[in-house]
């Protein structure tokens, strides 16, 4: 999720996942796989910035877990032998 800011002053989060498309109206224009479409006040490259570090955060997330699966599996492996 990112949090943006509607044109009348109110933030709300959205999911970075559904977003399919950002443009500038001049307004930026975020168009959501489900059809929807929101017009927020930051700048399509900040709404871009955001979900790429959305996208980031999700990854390192992913990798951590996956690292500490494997080393668990090693000392899980280390303590059959």
């Amino acid at each position: 999720m990112i949090r943006v800011t509607r044109l009348d002053g109110t933030q709300l989060y959205v999911n970075a996942e559904l977003i399919e498309t950002v443009r500038s109206t001049p307004d930026t224009l975020l168009s959501f796989t489900t059809g929807r479409k929101l017009v927020v006040s930051e700048k399509a490259d900040e709404v871009v910035r955001r979900v790429i570090d959305y996208r980031r955060r999700i990854s390192q997330t992913a990798l951590d877990a996956d690292v500490n699966s494997l080393e668990d599996l090693e000392r899980g492996m280390q303590s059959w032998s």
